[in-house]
């Protein structure tokens, strides 16, 4: 009876906020699709063909990773990935399931610097995550490593955090939690090569523990694939005696359909 309870209220919960999504998105960039960038007769960020193509990530899922369940396996139930080895951050949030769709958000933002729809995905990711972020002191980008910033020119995860911020009325961090170590892109590397492809490579400022010591962190970023990069990030938060952190990405890969690089 109290599964039937929790099934029925975080369907309520689900509905008003996915009808609160499709009232706003008037918000975004009027009459330009954030997906085919073709015009829009009314305004908003998608034609209501692409919205219905969008997989967003509900319940139930993993309490520690969202990783998707085919039925309600209680409160706080794990997967068998985290139940065999459970990540060190406490929670993972993230609005939307990496699809076709959402692989095109992601990359344009990514790898092309596509600004338009960032008051959206900050509004989408708030929504998702906001049993943690409420209750957390800052949120923390991943970083990049200083060459990759420089040839890329920006950080979409400083850019996400940002206007998640601006939501929350949360400070963020940027120049907190730095990159040590450049890596080749992960791309197309296995979860183990990946978790050593990151092993070590961030760090927390020397100046700026204080920022995370006794803090609840959240570390945003853009798509968590397997969990390592962001891993690697929440390793080094708790080396500097943060107190708590959670994550949050804009997308979550349940079965990639394309490259992230």
């Amino acid at each position: 009876m109290q599964d039937m309870d929790r099934q029925g209220g975080d369907a309520k919960f689900f509905s008003e906020w996915k009808g609160w999504l499709e009232a706003g998105f008037g918000w975004v960039l009027p009459g330009q699709s954030l997906a085919s960038r073709l015009p829009l007769p009314r305004g908003g960020g998608f034609s209501i063909a692409e919205f219905a193509d969008l997989d967003f990530l509900q319940p139930p899922f993993c309490a520690c990773c969202s990783f998707p369940f085919e039925m309600n396996e209680g409160d706080g139930a794990l997967c068998a990935g985290c139940l065999a080895n459970k990540p060190v951050f406490t929670s993972m949030r993230a609005p939307l399931i990496y699809s076709d769709l959402s692989a095109d958000l992601v990359l344009g933002l990514k790898r092309q610097g596509r600004r338009t729809g960032l008051r959206l995905y900050g509004k989408l990711m708030y929504a998702a995550a906001m049993d943690v972020i409420d209750s957390a002191d800052c949120l923390v980008p991943v970083p990049l490593h200083f060459r990759r910033l420089a040839s890329r020119g920006f950080n979409q995860s400083g850019w996400l955090a940002s206007t998640i911020a601006r939501e929350a009325r949360l400070p963020v961090r940027h120049d907190t939690l730095i990159r040590r170590k450049a890596a080749p892109s992960q791309g197309h590397l296995s979860p183990r090569q990946r978790r050593a492809n990151v092993a070590g490579a961030f760090e927390v400022r020397s100046t700026r523990r204080a920022h995370v010591e006794g803090k609840r962190v959240v570390i945003v970023d853009d798509v968590y694939t397997t969990g390592a990069t962001v891993e690697a990030c929440a390793r080094a938060l708790y080396r500097a005696k943060a107190a708590n952190v959670d994550v949050v990405t804009l997308a979550r890969v349940v079965a990639p359909k394309k490259s992230i690089i």
